[in-house]
């Protein structure tokens, strides 16, 4: 009697980690260089890159953001083979903006795109990141 319980527990288990095998991007675990470089349309300047390292897991893949007094959260994280793409609300110096990411990991590279628009809708930005992973987290 015991039989039939245990097999479609043992099912239901494969069945499991069957669907989540594919929801998470061909990544590598660790420490990673992270580049930024913002356009904003009608900024006289062009803003200079820049650089930050953060280690990122298959748990927790998508860059955050390293502006001080920045607070961001990210919803509707989906992933379709190594494209990983987002929503996000974020809210600085009592200012919110709304945004999508996307973004294609390679292994142990990263190219991707988050647009960015005021909740006034007076400015949109265009962060272009790209990631290489240099080693492990400490």
């Amino acid at each position: 009697m015991l039989k039939r319980p245990i097999a479609a527990i043992v099912i239901l288990f494969a069945i499991i980690s069957i669907s989540f095998a594919g929801s998470v991007p061909d990544m590598q675990e660790g420490k990673w260089e992270i580049t930024s470089k913002m356009e904003v349309p009608g900024m006289p300047m062009e803003m200079p890159p820049v650089k930050n390292t953060q280690c990122l897991t298959k748990e927790d893949f998508v860059p955050q953001s390293s502006q001080p007094g920045q607070d961001c959260k990210f919803s509707q994280v989906s992933v379709t083979g190594n494209t990983v793409k987002w929503t996000m609300l974020c809210n600085s110096q009592g200012d919110e903006m709304k945004g999508v990411g996307e973004m294609i990991y390679r292994g142990n590279s990263f190219e991707g795109t988050i647009k960015m628009t005021s909740s006034q809708g007076n400015m949109e930005m265009t962060n272009h990141i790209k990631g290489r992973h240099i080693g492990d987290c400490k």
